[in-house]
């Protein structure tokens, strides 16, 4: 790392104060028009800078990374997902990559919960009807939904994410269930009451709502598949703010079609931004632009964690969020 001020090529848009500290800090590129780069102004990008800093919308592929020049060192990432970065070729490269895990928790599951209640609830194909004029009045069994209260939460990845989510549930009267890699702590386990399904396929088939909260990785592509889908009780409803490709986009779409569950409430997409056409035209699936981290104070911390990843390698220092080789 040469001892001038590294130079840094930040891909998106950040937070005013987060790009001030950059500049300050670092020799920085901004990218103040926040048009996503294309491939080839990625593979230029990573030629000349010392550290990329991008975000979810940027697939650092091994392209992209066999194009870097000797002088790249470090891809601090903006945000905690690293599924859009090819892990094994910025390895083979000696790159060191970083993420900005435990900021975006509380966000996270707070829209989690949110769309627990909006789809069983009906709330925003309501919230439609209003906007659109077509509310006559109340009448005793106009629009009805589920309520929550009692029933059964199947969490898929019990991180940081799903066990905030399953605090948030429990305060609902929700019976929290879960698969995951390995149990969580028995201590946890006992306060939450939580149920530890080992058989992902047994649990889909018991629960009344899915959420989903595990990371893309090759084992989770398509979690969700057709077959699994149709394991679910036509009751049931399935929430994701995870990452898209854990559902088989398709597959959702025509198992909502038939009826064999409920209804979905979704913030990510497995194209984004491009969304399964039959999805957009379902009023029992609720639609967000992907607002999981979208709050001011967490989208400034995400910040805060990069640069600190940052300073911590320039200074020569293991930067305190970076991704483990264990983790390829």
């Amino acid at each position: 790392m040469p001892q001038s001020k590294p130079h840094l090529i930040v891909t998106r848009k950040l937070p005013d104060v987060v790009e001030t500290r950059m500049m300050e800090l670092f020799d920085t590129r901004l990218n103040l028009d926040d048009r996503p780069l294309s491939k080839s102004e990625l593979m230029e990008a990573v030629k000349t800078a010392d550290i990329l800093v991008p975000t979810v919308t940027d697939s650092i592929d091994a392209d992209v990374i066999g194009a870097a020049g000797d002088q790249l060192k470090l891809i601090a990432n903006f945000g905690n997902g690293v599924n859009h970065i090819d892990l094994a070729a910025a390895q083979k490269k000696g790159l060191i990559v970083t993420n900005t895990p435990d900021v975006l928790t509380e966000d996270t599951a707070d829209l989690a919960m949110a769309l627990i209640l909006m789809a069983p609830r009906r709330l925003s194909e309501g919230e439609r009807v209003v906007r659109a004029g077509k509310w006559t009045g109340w009448t005793p069994t106009y629009m009805m939904g589920h309520r929550i209260n009692g029933k059964r939460l199947g969490i898929v990845g019990m991180g940081r994410i799903g066990t905030a989510i399953a605090y948030r549930a429990r305060g609902f009267g929700v019976s929290i269930h879960y698969h995951n890699r390995n149990r969580v702590h028995s201590d946890i386990e006992e306060e939450l009451e939580a149920t530890y399904w080992e058989n992902l396929d047994q649990m889909l088939a018991h629960m009344d709502i899915i959420s989903l909260s595990c990371p893309q990785t090759p084992a989770t592509y398509h979690l969700l598949s057709e077959r699994r889908l149709r394991l679910m009780q036509s009751h049931a409803y399935i929430v994701n703010t995870a990452r898209g490709g854990v559902i088989d986009e398709g597959a959702l779409a025509k198992v909502l079609k038939e009826g064999i569950i409920a209804g979905a409430g979704l913030d990510v997409f497995e194209n984004e931004p491009e969304i399964h056409p039959e999805l957009l035209e379902m009023e029992n699936v609720v639609l967000l632009p992907h607002l999981g981290s979208a709050t001011i104070e967490g989208r400034v911390e995400m910040g805060e964690k990069v640069i600190i990843n940052i300073k911590s390698f320039v200074d020569g220092h293991n930067p305190p969020d970076r991704i483990l080789d264990t983790l390829l």
